[in-house]
């Protein structure tokens, strides 16, 4: 991890899916470690609203009727039958501990890259941000995801090890593995192939 000054004026919080239907007890999706890295994200989004940094917010929604699901639609079977991520529904929305504030963009996202057929790189390069802080779920999908989307259009990014989560695996093929396990995984690959990594103390010790 750099101890290299962040510098505010370039860079911009992403918070990734932490939506309803993915935190909240019960819900469709519910990954319970969603839930524990909500307060290391509020950690992060208090400093840097404090600093006057950017925040984004992406959101994995398909539209009534699931136009836009594509394979998704194979993947996860809540989201197939409509009773998950349903564009304007309450499970789509992000968490209320987390909710955006004022005037902070909410990308909505189809796919697990938050820079794919959105408007994200063109709202962070309006903003003159040349690095993405990633916090959010899971790791080793949408938060990577969109670190290689980072990467293949020139921003750096920081990925808050803290502030993401990931899920159990069941064996479907390859075996199982366990959140954690698959949390470090993903940690690895992006450290080695795309992002830097902190932890959400670090990353506000870099803060000027």
């Amino acid at each position: 991890m750099s101890s290299q000054v962040i510098d505010v004026a370039r860079t911009a919080v992403l918070v990734i899916d932490m939506q309803n239907d993915f935190v909240e007890e019960g819900a469709p999706l519910e990954f319970p470690e969603g839930r524990r890295v909500i307060p290391a994200i509020q950690k992060v989004l208090a400093a840097a609203r404090g600093r006057g940094m950017a925040v984004l917010h992406a959101t994995h929604v398909h539209r009534p009727g699931g136009a836009d699901m594509g394979i998704h639609r194979d993947l996860y079977p809540p989201v197939a039958a409509g009773q998950a991520l349903v564009d304007g529904e309450r499970g789509a929305e992000i968490h209320p501990g987390l909710a955006p504030r004022p005037g902070e963009p909410v990308i909505k996202k189809h796919r697990y890259n938050s820079f794919y057929a959105t408007d994200l790189e063109i709202i962070l390069r309006g903003l003159g941000v040349d690095t993405v802080v990633l916090t959010g779920m899971t790791t080793e999908c949408c938060v990577l995801g969109t670190a290689r989307g980072a990467l293949e259009r020139g921003f750096r990014s920081v990925v808050v090890s803290d502030a993401c989560a990931s899920c159990d695996y069941p064996d479907l093929g390859a075996g199982p593995m366990s959140a954690g396990e698959m949390h470090v995984a993903a940690l690895r690959v992006m450290a080695l192939t795309s992002s830097q990594l902190t932890g959400a103390d670090e990353f506000l010790a870099r803060l000027p």
